[in-house]
C-alpha cells in the first residue's frame, strides 16, 4: 500500500509525544495557544512548531479570533493513519488464525 504525502504529513505529526497530548487535549473541545502552551514545561514558539507541524498534517484547523489563534482538532486526518493501519490487520487476523490452530491442535 503506497503512502501518500497526506499520509506521511500525518504520521509525521503523529509521530511525537507532545503533539499526541496536543491532539488528546483538543479531543475534549478547541483551545487557544496559550492554553495548549501552559500545560507544557517549553516555550511558547517551541509549542507553536508543535501545532504548525500537526496544522501541515491536517489533523488541526486554526481560526482567528482577534488576537486568538483558537486551535480545533481534525478527527478526519486520523482516519488517514487509521486506514493505513487497518489494511494489515489482515496479517494479524491470519497469524491469530494459525496460533489458535496449533493452540488447539496441542491440546
Amino acid at each position: 500500500m503506497p503512502q501518500s504525502n497526506n499520509t506521511q504529513s500525518v504520521f509525521r505529526a503523529l509521530a511525537d509525544p507532545t503533539r499526541r497530548e496536543i491532539i488528546s487535549m483538543l479531543a475534549d473541545g478547541a483551545l487557544p495557544v496559550a492554553e495548549i502552551a501552559s500545560q507544557f514545561e517549553m516555550t511558547r514558539p517551541a509549542v507553536a512548531k508543535h501545532l504548525t507541524i500537526l496544522r501541515e498534517g491536517g489533523l488541526i484547523s486554526v481560526e482567528e479570533k482577534g488576537r486568538e489563534r483558537i486551535n480545533k482538532l481534525n478527527p478526519r486526518a486520523l482516519k488517514t493513519a487509521a486506514d493505513w493501519i487497518n489494511h494489515f490487520d489482515r496479517f494479524w487476523d491470519d497469524r491469530l488464525a494459525k496460533l489458535k490452530s496449533l493452540v488447539e491442535e496441542t491440546s
